[in-house]
């Protein structure tokens, strides 16, 4: 297949003006010139996108499918009181709505020209969406408790998810699987050492939310915030456990004292609450960052400094994270308000941080923090045809100079016109060809969330709730 349009934009090279892809199977043969490509592949079937952007898929460095269907309905929220909302709605939802909004979310994932996604997760849902659907993926099952004496069998537990993972996934090498440690206000640090000490110095690939929010910073330095012991007592976090006991520290600072910041492959998530010395440690560790800034300026997190990181040298990728928060899985407009965001609260010192820039974070940076760069995240031959058009018609800045611009300043997700993962098409000329039910997946997303505005809402059928998950939690602790 030999596909063309005004514009081809390689990333790792510089744009070019009618240019073409050449695609054999699941991998990218040519890139270059249409003329001089359609002389030399004369035979090949021409797919031409006229005014348009080809590019290679972006690759959301963190997300959360399975909360898709949860959109909407906790705005205009705060940090820490948007967590509890969604931790209060989660009994909710059983195992296959959970599955259900991880489908959705795939469907709008492959729909924003995103073709790869990591995702951190205890359930399996995303797993199960990522594969059906034809997406690539890299699927981190998070691990959580506030109890020393259950380290053991929480790894045990979610080793055996993977392990059950990877045997359903077996024919394909899309999905990779790896584990998270837990936000460091619900996980006892024993956890970052016991999944120090499984990793080793292999290069499986690990994960964890940090340094994200004013709340967890001051309750992990001064033991008093939202998430503080007594403030926690009889909510969804596990806290049955002794007084906590302020560690004095930055978050980076108190998980790099449990090592697990040593593993050969890691990614933190957010990293806003950090310092010049936390910055330093992440770059000495070749720490990746998933930088999600829509997240971060909804709920009033704060914004990371990236000029800082990059300027030490560190990997930074864009992530859209959970879309009951953002309500949208749009890489473009999350590079876009990340850019804008950047330059405002960096005035006169932009830093080089362009269009062009942004749109290598949502690519081959990205790619790279998951060390998968020599796959995806640039249209090179020899790589996975892992490819999208962006439409340009409507574009304000049409004709351009500058594509990346263009694309950056001006597009989104309804503007992704077909995407390619591993050289099957999954939407074409704006409709889902991947397979999925799109109209039952959006009206099972529906009747979920109408169910739990009306569950949330009795307090008796909430407690009942609790209460059986709370004696299931307990069955197991048993067994």
């Amino acid at each position: 297949m030999l596909l063309t349009a005004k514009y081809v934009m390689p990333i790792t090279s510089p744009f070019i003006e009618d240019g073409a892809v050449v695609v054999h199977g699941d991998k990218i043969v040519a890139v270059g010139p249409a003329a001089k490509l359609k002389a030399e592949y004369p035979d090949e079937e021409v797919r031409d996108f006229g005014l348009a952007a080809i590019s290679p898929g972006f690759v959301d460095l963190h997300t959360h499918l399975r909360y898709t269907a949860l959109r909407g309905l906790f705005e205009d929220m705060p940090y820490a009181d948007w967590k509890r909302a969604v931790l209060r709605c989660e009994p909710f939802l059983s195992h296959s709505d959970w599955e259900d909004s991880a489908f959705l979310g795939a469907l709008e994932a492959i729909a924003s020209g995103i073709t790869t996604l990591a995702d951190i997760t205890i359930p399996g849902s995303p797993v199960k969406a990522i594969h059906r659907s034809g997406l690539r993926g890299v699927v981190y099952r998070e691990v959580i408790t506030m109890r020393p004496e259950n380290v053991g069998d929480a790894m045990e537990e979610a080793l055996a998810d993977i392990e059950r993972w990877k045997e359903r996934t077996a024919d394909t090498d899309r999905l990779t699987y790896g584990l998270a440690g837990g936000p460091i206000y619900s996980t006892h640090p024993k956890v970052y050492k016991a999944i120090a000490e499984h990793v080793g110095s292999s290069d499986m690939p690990v994960a964890m939310h940090l340094a994200g929010s004013r709340e967890e910073a001051d309750f992990i330095r001064y033991g008093s915030s939202p998430f503080s012991v007594h403030a926690s007592q009889g909510s969804s976090f596990d806290m049955e456990m002794p007084p906590w006991l302020p560690a004095g520290v930055s978050s980076v600072r108190y998980v790099y004292n449990w090592d697990i910041l040593d593993v050969p492959n890691m990614l933190v998530v957010h990293a806003v609450q950090v310092d010049e010395t936390d910055i330093k440690i992440l770059a000495q560790q070749n720490v990746a960052v998933a930088h999600c800034p829509r997240i971060n300026a909804k709920l009033g997190m704060g914004f990371a400094p990236v000029n800082d990181m990059l300027e030490a040298g560190m990997t930074i990728g864009i992530g859209t994270d959970s879309p009951a928060a953002v309500d949208t899985t749009d890489m473009l407009d999350e590079m876009r308000v990340g850019l804008m965001i950047n330059r405002a609260v960096n005035a006169g010192r932009h830093r080089g941080m362009t269009g062009e820039k942004m749109l290598r974070m949502g690519t081959i940076d990205a790619a790279k923090a998951l060390r998968m760069d020599h796959l995806i995240g640039s249209l090179e031959p020899g790589k996975k045809a892992d490819i999208i058009a962006v439409d340009l018609h409507n574009s304000h800045q049409n004709p351009t100079s500058d594509p990346a611009s263009a694309v950056i300043y001006t597009a989104n997700q309804d503007n992704v016109m077909w995407t390619m993962v591993d050289g099957r098409v999954l939407y074409d000329n704006f409709v889902h060809v991947s397979g999925l039910q799109r109209d039952k997946i959006v009206d099972t997303a529906r009747e979920i969330r109408s169910r739990i505005r009306h569950g949330m809402n009795d307090e008796t059928l909430y407690r009942q709730i609790l209460k059986r998950l709370e004696e299931d939690a307990s069955d197991r602790l048993k067994r």
